[in-house]
């Protein structure tokens, strides 16, 4: 029987260590998934009573916390919000003091999509599943499927989307939301 190497036995020593600090601390686990502009999100999402964790995933899914990020679709910055909708946002109350170039400034990026995320839950009752759907596909989209019976809104059910890239960014924004609970609550 030939004797196994010691680098064998210590390279599967080191992964069975680091797979124990994985499951047992946090600390390797944000590493992985980090929360970058923590202070803007956790003071929006306290102002416009929205979970900052969603928030952080939105923003994971969106752009992977790359303010300069431009979609093909024109979406803008962190949290990838379309012109129209920022447009919208700024006619409100306490946003004269943003322009449509304040998109590329990640805490008034997240100001403005927090704010978006707010009035979306107002819309659809804090439905997580229904507002993940309409911050990607529109809330006029989620409207009529809700109304004529395509989906039920419900989470476990996102397959009866429409849109195949909604189902699966509700789906992802929906995984990270539930990683960053385990790993920031």
């Amino acid at each position: 029987m030939k004797a196994v190497p010691k680098k064998y036995i210590l390279t599967l020593l080191l992964v069975i260590l680091l797979g124990i600090l994985y499951y047992q601390s946090n600390w390797l686990a944000r590493i992985m998934y980090p929360i970058k502009y923590r202070e803007a999100i956790e003071a929006n999402a306290a102002k416009y009573g929205v979970d900052p964790l969603l928030v952080a995933a939105i923003i994971r899914v969106e752009s992977n916390y790359k303010p300069e990020l431009i979609s093909i679709k024109g979406a803008v910055g962190l949290m990838q919000i379309m012109p129209d909708t920022a447009k919208w946002i700024l006619e409100m109350e306490g946003f004269s003091k943003l322009s449509m170039d304040s998109l590329y400034e990640p805490k008034s990026n997240i100001m403005m999509g927090t704010k978006y995320i707010n009035l979306l839950n107002k819309q659809f009752n804090s439905n997580m599943a229904e507002v993940l759907a309409a911050y990607n596909a529109g809330p006029g989209n989620v409207s009529k499927w809700r109304e004529s019976n395509i989906w039920d809104g419900k989470l476990e059910s996102i397959d009866q989307i429409r849109f195949w890239e909604t189902r699966k960014y509700v789906d992802r924004v929906v995984y990270y939301y539930k990683k960053y609970q385990k790993i920031y609550m």
